[in-house]
């Protein structure tokens, strides 16, 4: 039974964070090449879960299917502060 009285921690593993970094990567240049607003187009996935957002181009639609929007804002904040030199 979950001790409810203490924070509990979450980590994520290392995979996890290089896999959501290179589908990032990918799903940026897809939408980059398809001539679309690779931040308006991430945006408005993250904010609705509507896959149409994203290209099907290069996969990129499968691809960020595969990871739960939360791991999305998550490494994108992460790399938002290690940008800005803020300490986590």
């Amino acid at each position: 039974m979950a001790d409810l009285g203490h924070t509990q921690f979450f980590e994520v593993g290392k995979d996890t964070e290089n896999g959501v970094k290179l589908i990032l990567d990918t799903v940026y240049h897809a939408l980059t090449e398809k001539g679309y607003n690779p931040v308006n187009q991430i945006v408005g996935y993250i904010m609705s879960g509507d896959p149409t957002y994203i290209t099907n181009h290069q996969g990129a639609r499968s691809l960020i299917m595969k990871v739960e929007r939360d791991e999305l804002v998550e490494e994108l904040l992460k790399e938002y502060i290690k940008s800005n030199n803020w300490r986590s």
